[in-house]
Formats: structure tokens, sequence, C-alpha cells
């Protein structure tokens, strides 16, 4: 299967929200046993005018046609005397018919490889810690850092793109766009799935 990777563009937009749609509420049958309201086409809607960096909003393109994407926001870690920007990463998705075909890796692999391009130091995030581990990503406790709350757990993970660049957010708490929280934005979402 060839696989292009590529930068989105505005008119992948909609397509790209309705494959993060259809990602996920697969994901949801499969994992829960139930179907709710996806959240993740909106984040990726509502990244791309706020925190979203769109030079790291790639989409996975197989026959002329969009299956995955994968998007970086702006998050940070902050200690009682320094902030430390980072990257967190995600929504990542790829159509159901298209998973465990290398798409995801395929997304993954060329958005770390774009993010040292561009200069950025790390990643932190959260995600299955069965999976990422093979990209190089380690639990965030091993660089000193908990999630916002001050808690470690395996899926909150991260990655040094540049040596060295966690060293100063040693023992600090990692803050990402508050696109995040399903319990603020649990309207906004409903709204804007009216439209699919």
């Amino acid at each position: 299967m060839n696989i292009i990777v590529r930068i989105e563009e505005e008119r992948d937009y909609r397509r790209v929200e309705e494959v993060t749609r259809c990602a996920f509420a697969y994901q949801e049958r499969i994992e829960r046993g139930q179907i709710g309201c996806p959240y993740e086409h909106w984040m990726v809607h509502e990244l791309r005018k706020r925190d979203g960096i769109l030079a790291l909003s790639l989409v996975a393109v197989v026959e002329g046609t969009i299956v995955g994407h994968i998007i970086c926001s702006k998050a940070e870690v902050r200690t009682a005397g320094s902030t430390t920007f980072v990257l967190n990463m995600g929504p990542i998705s790829v159509l159901p018919e298209y998973q465990r075909k290398g798409i995801g890796k395929a997304l993954i692999t060329s958005m770390i490889d774009r993010a040292k391009q561009l200069g950025y130091g790390a990643i932190l995030f959260f995600g299955r810690p069965e999976y990422y581990p093979q990209f190089g990503f380690k639990e965030a406790s091993l660089f000193g850092i908990t999630d916002s709350e001050g808690y470690n757990y395996p899926s909150f993970m991260g990655m040094e793109l540049e040596s060295d660049y966690l060293v100063p957010a040693y023992g600090g708490k990692y803050y990402e766009s508050d696109i995040y929280n399903d319990e603020l934005n649990r309207e906004a979402v409903r709204e804007f799935d009216k439209d699919f």
C-alpha cells in the first residue's frame, strides 16, 4: 500500500473531521461497547483556530483519499521558576478499515521527523502505553513531569526531540489546551456534531 503523508490543507478540513469522527466512534464501540458522540472531530476543528500547530497537522492519503490524520498543539510544563514549551500530540485518527496497515505509524513518524526539522524540543501527551514506546515515547515520570493535577500513570508519555530539552522542566506539571477538557466543552461538541 502506498501511503502519502502531507500537510493538511484547508480543502481537507471537512474530510479530516469526518475521518476523525468515524475513527473514534469505532474505537468507542470496540473498547466500551457503547456509542456516544465522538469528541475528537470537534477538537481537530477547534485546534486549527486556537492552539493547533498547522505545520504539524498531517494527513495520510491512500489512492487519492484521506484515510488518517494527526495534529499537534501547543502545551507547556510549568515549574516554580520556569515554563518549558512542548508539543501535545493528538488526536490521531485512522479510518477503521485502514487500521493496522501502517497508516498510524506513517503519520507518527512523519510528524516526529517534521517536528524535529521545525526545531521543537519535546512531545508530551496521553495515549496507549502498549503502543507508543515503539516510537521512542517513555513514561513522563522518567522526565520528572506530572500531569496538571500532580499525577503520573503509564498513559502519560513523552519524548525529547532535542537532547536534555526537558531537564529544566524536571519537577514540573504539564498543561495542555483546554480543548481537551470534555466536561468544559461538551455542549459545543454536541452542537458541532449536528452537522454530521
